[in-house]
């Protein structure tokens, strides 16, 4: 595993069982159930899919939001996500609670261009954030970010700081 500092905390999303794992010196301290994209993996610009590599979480946003808040362009709108809400406003990709922007490693795979275009996860906005408690969970259902549960996105984004790496794996 990937050394972070003296923390030693790694996360390992695994695409086919639908997890993502939180590791301490090694350890498995939690797996949590999430949601990847429902195109499938890839890296490739507006695919809409997962990019599969090493990664780091390069900005963690919103640590002081309410549960359920709204973020638009990664800046909290003030609104907090209820039924209401979204049938307010029914086309929106739902981004709650917290986000942690992830930064791709590898050169050509999900970071910067390879020979199909734009590969890079960073310029992709790919997240692991919280969404709408009544998506479902365990089965690819995003447009390439990785979502949780709002509880869960809360509690590992405690447990985590920039720089974390974070492994996205396809089996």
């Amino acid at each position: 595993m990937i050394s972070n500092g003296q923390s030693n905390v790694q996360l390992i999303v695994n695409i086919a069982q639908q997890t993502l794992t939180l590791y301490r010196q090694q350890t498995k301290i939690r797996c949590y159930t999430i949601s990847t994209a429902k195109n499938g993996v890839g890296s490739q610009q507006d695919s809409g899919r997962t990019p599969l590599g090493t990664h780091i979480i390069a900005q963690k946003i919103g640590a002081d939001q309410p549960i359920n808040s709204v973020f638009i362009g990664r800046v909290p709108t003030g609104e907090i996500y209820s039924p209401s809400l979204a049938n307010e406003y029914p086309n929106r990709d739902w981004i709650l609670s917290r986000i942690l922007w992830l930064q791709g490693l590898e050169e050509g795979i999900n970071k910067g261009c390879n020979d199909q275009g734009g590969c890079d996860t960073y310029e992709r906005y790919i997240y692991i954030h919280g969404t709408p408690d009544s998506e479902p969970m365990g089965v690819p259902y995003s447009h390439g970010c990785i979502r949780m549960r709002n509880q869960d996105i809360v509690e590992l984004f405690a447990q985590v700081e920039e720089g974390t790496p974070v492994s996205i794996v396809a089996a």
